[in-house]
């Protein structure tokens, strides 16, 4: 199997598309871009130059991911969700040389219309809601909603709700997998597979 690029579709010289990758509609893979196996890039998508992304990553409809990005394996970007990688944007003002660095870890969720500030790293299985803004670094499993974004409480590995507080101590399990987690303050870790 090879990856599959719609007719509409631009993906420059250079680029790397892993194995059963699909391309859709009017999106455009830049040159320097490293894609992994089993993605799918939506209906007008657009990938930079210096940009990774892992293997199994879901780009929804309408979203650009520019340069200075990294999708660790399994993320979901949500239709229309922004990245951004200059602090302080003026058009007259040039600053690609001051890109910030941005990395969604493996199995983040990334909703609808939300939007990461550069310069943040959203953790391993961390859910940001929809039409969130993201402006800090958000913890694994992490459920943030809101503008700016605010940690409201904790999501398994399978993308349920954990009935925990957004802080302070205990244990839960995944109503979906039986999977158990214990948070200890600001960090919930997994302590258990299903029995």
């Amino acid at each position: 199997m090879t990856a599959f690029v719609h007719p509409s579709a631009i993906v420059d010289a250079g680029a790397q598309l892993g194995e059963g990758t699909r391309v859709w509609h009017f999106a455009h893979v830049s040159a320097g871009a490293k894609i992994g196996a089993r993605c799918s890039l939506g209906q007008g998508v657009y990938v930079g130059n210096d940009v990774a992304i892992g293997e199994n990553v879901k780009v929804q409809n309408n979203v650009s991911v520019y340069d200075a990005v990294t999708l660790e394996d399994d993320v979901f970007c949500g239709p229309s969700m922004v990245f951004t990688n200059v602090h302080n944007p003026r058009s007259a003002v040039p600053r690609k040389d001051e890109y910030r660095r941005t990395r969604v870890r493996r199995g983040a969720t990334l909703g609808a219309n939300c939007t990461i500030v550069c310069g943040t790293t959203i953790g391993e299985y961390a859910f940001v809601g929809a039409g969130a803004v993201v402006s800090r670094d958000v913890p694994a499993y992490a459920l943030m909603v809101g503008v700016p974004a605010r940690r409201i409480g904790w999501m398994s590995r399978h993308g349920e709700r954990l009935e925990l507080p957004a802080t302070g101590r205990g244990e839960a399990a995944c109503p979906a997998t039986g999977e158990r987690y214990r948070l200890e303050g600001d960090t919930l870790s997994p302590c258990s597979s299903p029995t």
